[in-house]
């Protein structure tokens, strides 16, 4: 594990498991959010994007934490382990309360800088609606990339905190 993405619904501990793994296995550890969100929730072009994460994957080793479904080919490509944290919505919606009343009126060490943490129903929807919208598209390119790339599926909390006790 040299070159890792780290994908799955908001709340499911994409960047909790990025810190720990990238401690682990001393890789530097990019949090997509914080590289794309400019102060008050500005998102950064498409182009930008684009450019940053091309610029990110050629680096001899890292590990990504984030979604982008538009731009998430790069990452999928030059990854060498993809880990997709496919957890249960109500995990998942309840980390993302959790997390918003944790850091609200912060920013989150994940986040771009001056992106304090609010209260969201648009991010609590994509949320609640990843399993149905997200996941059968990410479950499918998993399927086509899992014979030459590392591939793993983490289903539960506890699970991930497995992996990161195995992970040599």
């Amino acid at each position: 594990m040299k070159k890792v993405i780290l994908i799955g619904s908001g709340g499911s501990g994409k960047s909790t498991l990025a810190i720990k793994l990238g401690e682990k296995l001393k890789l530097d550890v990019y949090h997509l959010d914080a590289l794309f969100w400019k102060p008050n929730w500005q998102l950064v072009s498409r182009e930008e994007q684009i450019k940053t994460q091309k610029d990110l994957v050629q680096k001899d080793s890292w590990i990504i934490d984030g979604n982008y479904a538009g731009t998430i080919d790069i990452r999928l490509q030059a990854a060498d382990t993809i880990i997709f944290l496919d957890i249960n919505r109500m995990i998942c919606v309840y980390h993302a309360f959790k997390r918003m009343w944790q850091y609200r009126n912060k920013t989150r060490p994940d986040m771009g800088e001056g992106c304090d943490e609010r209260f969201d129903f648009g991010f609590i929807k994509w949320v609640w609606d990843f399993p149905k919208k997200k996941r059968p598209s990410i479950l499918q390119k998993l399927e086509l990339l899992s014979h030459e790339k590392q591939v793993i599926i983490l289903k539960s909390p506890k699970e991930i905190v497995r992996f990161i006790e195995e992970v040599q």
